[in-house]
């Protein structure tokens, strides 16, 4: 019985319930039944179901309480809501704040079997899901920081690839980590022991670009006053990253494809040729099919590298993987300066998880120093945030919350503004916080250093009182 989902029915209608057990009795679960909202919590709470089927006239509370605290408590349940034709708008609005489905009365009970069945389906995918994830996350891989899916799927990726000889094309934008993707494919591979050479093609001239893939003899050039060997002979039996592989020119990007297909080379001044081993990755923060079209990246180069591509996600998309960083670099930079600091506060966790980083990893690192050496606390705070990340509160403030400042310096009188009402200015804090947080309760609730609930009854409460008839 015990390995059977368990299913909660909340139902204080006893004929009704007894109907809704009959309906289910032949389905592999094991139902259980309660009569109010305090027997829910405590059913719950000590024994979380799979699924709830909740209805929303208890005569103790309301099933929107109820949804609302198993959201709160952050238990693992899908809720399905049973409900009336005229409670049909209320279950909707439900479903947007995690009801998984609604059921109207009178229950048909082929709708309520392939409801339960279907939820109970996901839910055990998702378990396996969640299984699969806490087995294999990773939130720290050869110098990435960050546990968020689209880093897993990097971190899968380059798994596969360490183990072959194959040619990897890492795409990104800028301060991505790039080069600690290149680093961490060859430490994750067979020649892990042998070098790992980087060569950044946009950073240096394009006279000298030859010489520092392929080395030069003596007498060369001017200037070449000794043999030199080059990147390829350095990265001889490990591996060759070549950045910003578009910066090159098309001369040289055809001695390269030579290079790639024979393994075979000549020093700059010199006819003999050298063979080396040497595992290829590439990488450009553009568009590598758009370098082709604009005539920047042989089409045959690029056919030739690009056998196993690698995009790394924008900062901005990576989640939680934010405040991961933040807190790496803090720690690392406060013991590096002598400084005590050692945390965020909420409102500025806030705006580093909703900033865009157009810079990306590199941009938060230098903001994360920059706040350090400038500054000494425990917690950084709104105070301590450099340009621009400080002025995007402001920026991305929206349209309401500007007409009603503009509104507010109309009516400011010379010396006093008006005074207002307790409860607005409470109204007006909750909707700033919550219009900051986009719209994210809990995040606004952390804001304002209150429960979740009690913002979510404030929120009713104003809706009741905007529907109650004045006059």
């Amino acid at each position: 019985m015990n390995d059977k989902p368990r299913v909660l029915l909340i139902e204080d209608n006893e004929p009704q319930a007894r109907l809704y057990q009959q309906y289910l009795k032949q389905e592999m679960i094991h139902l259980t039944h309660v009569g109010t909202g305090e027997e829910a919590k405590t059913s719950i709470s000590t024994n979380p179901p799979e699924l709830v089927l909740l209805d929303l006239q208890l005569p103790d509370m309301d099933g929107q309480d109820i949804q609302r605290w198993i959201r709160e408590q952050g238990y693992p349940c899908s809720v399905i809501v049973i409900t009336g034709h005229s409670s049909v708008d209320i279950a909707v609005e439900m479903m947007r704040t995690g009801v998984e489905d609604f059921i109207e009365k009178p229950v048909n009970a082929t709708r309520l079997k392939t409801t339960v069945r279907n939820l109970l389906d996901r839910s055990r995918l998702q378990n396996l899901v969640d299984v699969y994830q806490s087995t294999f996350e990773r939130k720290n891989y050869h110098g990435f920081i960050g546990s968020s899916l689209p880093m897993q799927a990097v971190y899968r990726i380059i798994d596969a690839a360490a183990l072959s000889k194959a040619t990897v094309f890492i795409t990104g934008e800028s301060g991505t980590g790039k080069e600690v993707c290149a680093e961490a494919i060859h430490k994750q591979g067979m020649r892990a022991k042998q070098p790992f050479i980087a060569l950044n093609c946009s950073a240096i001239p394009s006279d000298l670009m030859e010489s520092e893939i392929f080395g030069h003899v003596k007498g060369a050039f001017t200037g070449a006053a000794v043999n030199r060997d080059g990147a390829a002979t350095l990265a001889d039996g490990g591996t060759l990253f070549l950045d910003e592989i578009g910066e090159m020119s098309m001369d040289l990007q055809a001695k390269l494809l030579r290079f790639i297909q024979s393994s075979s080379f000549q020093k700059v001044g010199s006819s003999k040729q050298e063979n080396v081993d040497v595992r290829f990755i590439c990488a450009t923060n553009r568009d590598p099919l758009q370098a082709v079209a604009d005539g920047n990246l042989r089409e045959d180069l690029y056919y030739r590298l690009h056998v196993v591509p690698l995009h790394l996600p924008p900062l901005h998309e990576r989640g939680d993987d934010i405040m991961e960083i933040a807190h790496h670099f803090l720690a690392i930079y406060a013991e590096e300066e002598g400084k005590q600091f050692s945390s965020f506060s909420p409102d500025v966790e806030v705006i580093l998880r909703n900033y865009d980083w157009p810079g990306n990893v590199r941009q938060l690192q230098n903001v994360i120093r920059n706040i350090v050496v400038l500054h000494d606390d425990q917690c950084i705070t709104l105070a301590h945030l450099p340009p621009p990340i400080n002025t995007s509160l402001t920026e991305n403030k929206p349209p309401q919350q500007v007409r009603a400042n503009r509104l507010a310096e109309i009516t400011r009188s010379d010396q006093y503004e008006p005074i207002k009402p307790l409860a607005k200015i409470e109204r007006e804090s909750i909707e700033r916080a919550i219009d900051i947080c986009n719209g994210n309760i809990p995040k606004a609730a952390a804001l304002l250093e209150v429960s979740p609930s009690t913002i979510y009854r404030k929120i009713q409460g104003w809706d009741t009182d905007e529907l109650t008839p004045t006059g």
